[in-house]
């Protein structure tokens, strides 16, 4: 009876039962994970816009342009420019994937692109392995050690342009010091730039040169980061120093090797400056990789084709999205998330 009062009491009272609370209840929607996070972070985000706002107007405009024109015939006699007093407007049409196709069918991309697969490959895995064993060697303690950093993570410091010229003055065919030596010793001279197979080594070597540092400042950071006891312990279990560093300085360094080969993959693919201001992507196009060639017919070959070179770009675009997808994938299928 007790119980029965209470129930027709409450009702009296207007509040609501169980079932009311239910319906109510339901109606209400959590607040969805983008308004939690701008809700919760609004300080964080208000602080990001403005650079987003840059980057997407520095780097977002002139990408949406570049993806429309590889879709044109746009090229330097039917764009929109101005002679004087007189404005011509641009004529050009859309032509869809034909710019795409021609390249496709074109052997010029697939030897561009087997080059730049040649030189990202040889440059990140020299880059990668000289930058290890002096990050290991300059993980110990000796005399000089700050000088030795010093002197190695120098070239990064220096500005690309003024390192390649550097370089090619030392690889001049009459007055080089490469040339000179070899003439001292009584070796025959080598065309380092002239010769096809000879200027390849010559910017791999210059690019390899350019890299070492970064390689060795992030793999030393992430050999500084290993816990110096798990050393100490494979030592006193009678572990060899290739087991050592098999066992615990590769899977130390895993998350940072992954994360600098990467960035070294993608900045090795676009490094325009070493191939444009070393040989021009000579001697003939022996050493022309894809983002050189794209420049070329953008602002060298006569008549400019802006579609064509425009599609290049977005041709290269999407190679290093699919790489950097499929070297993620592979990561987090060896156990490694990043």
């Amino acid at each position: 009876m007790a119980v029965e009062t209470s129930r027709s009491t409450a009702r009296a009272a207007g509040a609501p039962s169980a079932r009311d609370r239910g319906r109510r209840t339901d109606h209400k929607k959590p607040p969805g994970r983008l308004r939690r996070a701008l809700t919760t972070h609004w300080y964080a985000w208000s602080m990001v816009a403005p650079v987003v706002a840059v980057i997407g107007v520095i780097i977002g405009y002139p990408l949406a342009r570049g993806v429309w024109l590889s879709f044109t015939d746009a090229d330097e006699a039917n764009v929109e420019r101005t002679i004087g007093v007189n404005h011509i407007p641009a004529t050009y049409d859309y032509v869809g994937l034909a710019n795409y196709k021609a390249i496709l069918q074109d052997g010029v991309f697939w030897d561009r692109l087997g080059w730049t697969t040649v030189w990202t490959v040889s440059c990140v895995a020299l880059s990668f392995t000289l930058g290890l064993v002096l990050a290991v060697m300059l993980n110990r303690t000796f005399t000089g050690r700050s000088l030795y950093r010093t002197a190695l993570i120098l070239p990064w410091a220096v500005p690309a342009f003024i390192s390649v010229f550097t370089w090619r003055l030392l690889f001049n065919e009459r007055s080089g010091l490469f040339n000179k030596l070899l003439a001292d010793g009584g070796i025959e001279q080598i065309s380092w730039l002239n010769d096809p197979t000879w200027a390849k080594v010559s910017v791999i070597t210059v690019n390899v040169w350019l890299g070492v540092p970064f390689m060795l400042i992030a793999l030393l950071g992430g050999l500084q980061s290993i816990p110096g006891e798990l050393y100490e312990a494979a030592e006193m279990d009678g572990a060899s120093p290739w087991q050592r560093f098999r066992h615990i300085t590769v899977p130390g360094l895993r998350s940072v090797s992954s994360t600098v080969v990467l960035l070294s993959a993608i900045w090795t693919f676009n490094m325009f400056p070493v191939i444009f201001l070393l040989t021009r992507g000579g001697p003939g196009d022996a050493t022309e990789i894809l983002v050189t060639y794209a420049y070329r017919m953008s602002f060298v070959i006569s008549p400019r084709d802006y579609a064509t070179s425009a599609a290049w770009g977005v041709l290269i675009l999407l190679l290093l999205a699919l790489f950097a997808t499929a070297y993620r994938r592979s990561l987090r299928t060896q156990g490694d998330t990043w």
